[in-house]
């Protein structure tokens, strides 16, 4: 009884000393201090350059003409040119609609009639006046006492009434005639027409429109500028009245189409919700229908994008991005490929490259590669 008490105590005792045997027993384990692992990047030399800004932005072309055609004068239409249709290309003074002409004809004819009387009425006064001035001067020969004669009795207001009457006719004559030549509606410029609204059979008032146009020899875009990017264009040009280069360009079939523009003028204020300044490029023959070489048309409506030429930088270090930590520091690899930070001083930031100025000096080699948690004396492995 008292051996089945003690056996289990007896178990636990010597399994505890086995394992104490083992565990002393176990061989001794080297260890060895690893260094971390190099980071590799590439690597650059710094190199100064001429650097010429240049500011982008984006619009719509749109002419720098448009027009409302109404109509000057009432009746149907009973001719269109073929050019009149919404797409067509017309060139000045082309005829583009006709009015029945018929009614301002016949007060063409009306107003002739009333000055061909008049004239005869004025004549019939002028020598009815001579001949009452003679007959008059005759009296005052016979009879010295004779009073002057009076106006009346020269019949001078009869003949102001007949010179009045003809100059009435005749301004009547001229309003029928220029009502008449309304009724041909006229091309005012070289020009396409946007959208058609009146057509042959038609009848139309004074007033009615009859379609929407605009001129083709130059197209606007308004180029919005931020405040910050205008430090970059030599604006003061623009107010001495020297254009600003930009080139203008957008994708048509897959491929990149650009045209040369000007910026001729800005719109001279900020606009109160995006805080930018609208700058008008102008694009000389956008259809291309004035020249001899041949040029993709620069639709109205296009959407452009705009790289403006700008002021001068000077010699600057073009870095890119990437390479920029936080926006103001470079990692500088040292002869023992380790990296320093440096703080730079950025003239101008786009959405490629930081411009420095200086916290770099010529020949420096700087990291490339975009380094996520760097550390001043860190190890790299240079790639190129």
């Amino acid at each position: 009884m008292k051996i089945k008490k003690i056996l289990p105590t007896l178990i636990i005792l010597v399994a505890s000393g086995a394992a104490w045997a083992l565990f002393n027993a176990r061989p001794e384990i080297a260890t060895a201090s690893v260094a971390p692992p190099a980071l590799l990047v590439d690597v650059v030399e710094a190199k100064r350059n001429p650097v010429n800004f240049s500011v982008e932005s984006q619009g719509s072309v749109a002419p720098r003409t448009q027009t409302t055609l109404v109509a000057e004068a009432s009746g149907q239409i009973v001719e269109v040119s073929p050019a009149f249709v919404s797409g067509g290309f017309f060139r000045k003074d082309d005829v583009l609609v006709r009015i029945d002409p018929r009614n301002y004809e016949s007060a063409v004819k009306r107003a002739r009639a009333a000055v061909a009387r008049a004239e005869t009425q004025l004549a019939t006064e002028t020598a009815t006046a001579s001949y009452a001035k003679e007959d008059y001067a005759r009296l005052q020969r016979l009879n010295p006492n004779t009073a002057p004669p009076s106006a009346l009795a020269l019949r001078k207001p009869q003949l102001s009434a007949a010179m009045a009457e003809l100059q009435s006719a005749q301004a009547d004559l001229e309003k029928a005639e220029g009502d008449l030549d309304r009724t041909v509606i006229r091309a005012p410029y070289d020009g396409l027409v946007r959208q058609k609204i009146a057509d042959v059979g038609q009848f139309v008032n004074v007033g009615s429109q009859l379609a929407t146009t605009f001129a083709i020899d130059i197209a606007e875009v308004r180029l919005p500028v931020t405040q910050n990017d205008l430090q970059f264009l030599d604006v003061a040009r623009l107010r001495a009245g020297v254009p600003l280069a930009v080139e203008l360009s957008a994708e048509m079939g897959g491929e990149r189409i650009t045209w040369p523009a000007s910026i001729t003028r800005s719109e001279g204020v900020f606009d109160a919700d995006t805080r930018v300044l609208y700058l008008v490029a102008q694009v000389l023959d956008p259809y291309g229908l004035q020249s001899a070489a041949t040029q993709v048309p620069l639709m109205m409506g296009t959407f452009v994008s705009a790289q403006i030429a700008g002021r001068s930088g000077g010699d600057l270090f073009v870095i890119p991005r990437q390479s920029i930590y936080r926006g103001e520091t470079i990692w500088l690899v040292d002869e023992d490929s380790t990296i320093r930070p440096s703080q730079v001083d950025v003239v101008r930031a786009d959405e490629k490259f930081f411009y420095i100025s200086s916290g770099i000096a010529e020949g420096d080699r700087y990291c490339a590669t975009a380094v996520e948690q760097p550390l001043p004396g860190m190890k790299v492995r240079i790639s190129s």
